[in-house]
C-alpha cells in the first residue's frame, strides 16, 4: 500500500473525497440517519466547521476548515467512517484512507466548493444541481449567495417542495463565514 503524505495546516481549509468499498452501494444515502448521526457525535467532540458538503450513494466530497491550532483531520475522519460503519454495516464498508487535498487560496477554496456541488450533475444523478437533496448547495441558496438564485426565486425553482429537508441537523454554521455573491468568495480558513 503506497505510503500517503498528508498535508497538516492548523486551523487549515481542506477538500476531501471518502469512497465506499462498493461503488455500486447506495449505503450513503439509504442510511443518511446515520451518516448524519456520525458526523454530529464527531463535531460536537471535535468542532470543526463544514463548509460545502455532498452525500451521493457511494461517495461524498467535503470541504472542511479546523479550528485555529487544530490539524488533526484524520482524527475526525476515522471516528466518523467507524461509527456510520458500526451503525450501517459493519467494518469494510469503505475504501481504505481518502482524498484530502489543503485549500491555498480563496480561488481554490472556491473551485472546491462548485466541484462539491456540481458532482451530482458530473455523475449524471441529476439534469440540474438543484435536483439533487443532499447537498450543501442549498444552503447557499436560501442564504442568497448564488447570483440569479435568491432565497425568494428559490420556491419557484424547487416546485415549494423546500430546502433539503433530509440534511438538516449536519450542524453547518449559520450565517455562513463567506458569501458567494458573483465570483467574490471571502475566504475565512477559521476565524
Amino acid at each position: 500500500m503506497p505510503n500517503y503524505r498528508r498535508n497538516f495546516v492548523p486551523g487549515g481549509a481542506y477538500f476531501f473525497t471518502l469512497n465506499l468499498r462498493n461503488r455500486r452501494s447506495r449505503l450513503l444515502t439509504d442510511r443518511l440517519p446515520d451518516l448524519r448521526d456520525a458526523f454530529n457525535r464527531v463535531k460536537r467532540a471535535r468542532p470543526f466547521r463544514l463548509d460545502a458538503l455532498v452525500i451521493l450513494p457511494d461517495h461524498l466530497h467535503a470541504v472542511w476548515t479546523l479550528p485555529e491550532g487544530d490539524a488533526d483531520y484524520p482524527g475526525r475522519w476515522r471516528a466518523i467512517k467507524t461509527l456510520f460503519a458500526k451503525a450501517a454495516g459493519g467494518a469494510g464498508i469503505w475504501q481504505r484512507g481518502y482524498w484530502e487535498h489543503t485549500l491555498c487560496s480563496p480561488e481554490d477554496y472556491a473551485a472546491h466548493i462548485d466541484y462539491v456541488h456540481i458532482n451530482p450533475l458530473k455523475h449524471g444523478w441529476v439534469n440540474a444541481v438543484v435536483e439533487w437533496p443532499w447537498s450543501t448547495f442549498h444552503r447557499y441558496v436560501a442564504a442568497g449567495c448564488i447570483p440569479g438564485i435568491g432565497p425568494a426565486g428559490w420556491k419557484g425553482v424547487w416546485r415549494g417542495r423546500g430546502s433539503a429537508p433530509e440534511l438538516r441537523g449536519f450542524g453547518w454554521p449559520w450565517p455562513w463565514p463567506m458569501t458567494l455573491r458573483s465570483s467574490a468568495l471571502r475566504w475565512d480558513p477559521g476565524r
